[in-house]
């Protein structure tokens, strides 16, 4: 039975909850309940600052309809950039690799982009590989590439940990309270990771395949030369339509 009757009490105790696009939450809301108990039941907890993507147990992303679990970090839409970037750069019959892949929403765009390609996607957490299995991805359980074929990739993309410890406390309330603080916190200077990533993305690739890594900040600056040691080059970054900094991408000589 539709809910829509309830349309403008939902998205008013949103608004009061504090939530940004709370006409577009309060439709998928609505359009997702089975019944009014359940509406009851999401909305409460959305206004505790649940992420929705938990409560609707899925997420939009690049156009697909990507399963989220609970307790996992949910796929960001400025991550949809280094996606469409990773597949421009992925051979049809190509190889990727998406390190930190958690519940694969890179990984399952670079395979509807690219079906003839080896898509694997690789996560420390058994729970989030779990999952990127359910939504169609190659996933298996490891330290970003450590147990991959060295020189077999064309692509390897990464979206690691990257707030710096001392700012975890300047995310949203809900961020701190619900999403790990392991998929969040990149050390002291946020690059722990990636630094990491970097080397593993030099033995995993061959000579000319690219690497792309989401950064904030001036992270690109400080990343640079640790690429450039790495023997990348072709260094670039790119930036959203505010201006703020949102991916790194270079090439292995």
């Amino acid at each position: 039975m539709p809910l829509d009757y309830l349309a403008d009490e939902v998205y008013a105790r949103l608004v009061r909850a504090g939530c940004v696009a709370a006409d577009e939450e309060a439709s998928d809301l609505l359009a997702a309940a089975p019944d009014e108990a359940t509406l009851a039941k999401w909305v409460t907890r959305r206004e505790h600052g649940e992420p929705l993507a938990w409560i609707l147990g899925r997420i939009e992303f690049c156009g697909l309809s990507i399963l989220v679990d609970e307790r996992l970090y949910v796929p960001r839409l400025q991550s949809e950039e280094l996606a469409r970037r990773a597949a421009e750069r992925l051979p049809r019959d190509g190889c990727a690799a998406d390190l930190c892949t958690g519940v694969g929403a890179i990984a399952a765009y670079l395979g509807q982009m690219a079906p003839n390609a080896t898509v694997v996607g690789t996560d420390l957490n058994l729970r989030a590989v779990r999952c990127a299995r359910r939504n169609g991805v190659q996933a298996i359980v490891s330290e970003l590439g450590s147990s991959l074929h060295s020189g077999a990739f064309d692509v390897v993309s990464v979206v690691a940990p990257y707030v710096p410890t001392g700012q975890l406390r300047l995310l949203p309330t809900d961020v701190q309270r619900f999403e790990p603080t392991l998929a969040l916190d990149g050390g002291a200077d946020g690059l722990t990771q990636l630094r990491r990533s970097v080397f593993d993305a030099q033995r995993l690739l061959h000579a000319g395949g690219w690497f792309l890594a989401e950064v904030g900040g001036v992270q690109d600056r400080m990343l640079e030369p640790v690429l450039r040691s790495a023997g990348f080059d072709n260094f670039l970054s790119w930036h959203d339509e505010d201006g703020d900094l949102r991916g790194v991408c270079a090439q292995l000589i």
